[in-house]
């Protein structure tokens, strides 16, 4: 049973490297006549981390880095690998040995600053993520990510002008505008959290955690039958949704006149 479930993810590898040939996060092929056994090794490594088989490709990795110690190529992707498994000591130590190597490479320094974030040691997170973004200007990934970092150290105005950035300069990216009504609401600043709440619904009207958010929102500020009709919509929308059972029991104290906003359903939990 365990063979052929091993011999189907090989198979599965396989597949993934011809669909990933051309794929920037796959290993370079050295400029020689006969690929090297450690370039093989870490292709078929590549393979496995793009489907997810990380435990699978962290031994592929380093069979190929011991062969050729200094591949940055198999380096990041063991990094990764790593950090997919909650190792984030070893993922940062890849990662800073493929970044001594190849030290202006974007995806290197993203997945640093990232493990970092993860980490708690902001200052290199930011130091990564700022570093990545100069690499890559238009990735707004490590756009959010940046600004996370500052949410953390309680730069909430730097978060905020990063989230509002990324909204003017690419409009229809729901990610930005979900972590600004986030952290608008955590800054008490409800009614701007729900008017962000709905150029998320003009985005896409099918956007769930939009209409809880603007439920919260109106929760926070008092208005309760309007609470109530939006989380009513929310529901409409994820009735298997786990938090379910929380807006219920949240709707029927207001129903009952429940004015505490203590008992407010906590967004932390729904809006990201």
């Amino acid at each position: 049973m365990l063979i052929g479930k091993l011999r189907e993810r090989e198979i599965l590898a396989i597949e993934v490297t011809n669909r990933a040939k051309n794929l920037s996060d796959f290993s370079t092929k050295p400029n020689l006549d006969k690929p090297t056994e450690a370039y093989l090794l870490c292709v078929k490594a590549d393979a496995l981390r793009l489907a997810n088989f990380y435990q699978e490709a962290v031994g592929r990795y380093l069979n190929s880095i011991l062969l050729e110690r200094n591949n940055p190529d198999s380096l990041y992707g063991l990094g990764v690998c790593y950090k997919n498994l909650n190792k984030l000591d070893k993922a940062i130590e890849a990662l800073e040995k493929s970044k001594k190597i190849r030290e202006l490479d974007f995806n290197t320094c993203y997945e640093l600053g990232v493990c970092y974030l993860i980490s708690g040691e902001i200052c290199l997170a930011m130091k990564n993520l700022i570093t990545a973004i100069k690499l890559n200007p238009k990735n707004l990934n490590a756009q959010i990510q940046l600004a996370m970092a500052h949410e953390i150290c309680e730069e909430e105005d730097m978060a905020l002008m990063i989230y509002e950035k990324i909204t003017r300069t690419s409009p229809s990216y729901i990610k930005a505008y979900q972590h600004k009504a986030a952290l608008l609401i955590n800054l008490d600043r409800h009614y701007e959290a729900s008017i962000v709440f709905n150029k998320i619904l003009k985005i896409n009207p099918d956007y769930h955690r939009a209409y809880l958010g603007i439920g919260i929102c109106f929760d926070k500020m008092g208005r309760n039958s309007d609470a109530i009709r939006f989380y009513k919509r929310f529901m409409e929308y994820k009735p298997n949704s786990h938090h379910v059972p929380e807006v219920k029991t949240r709707i029927e104290k207001l129903k009952k006149g429940c004015t505490s906003r203590s008992n407010t359903l906590k967004l932390v939990n729904y809006g990201r």
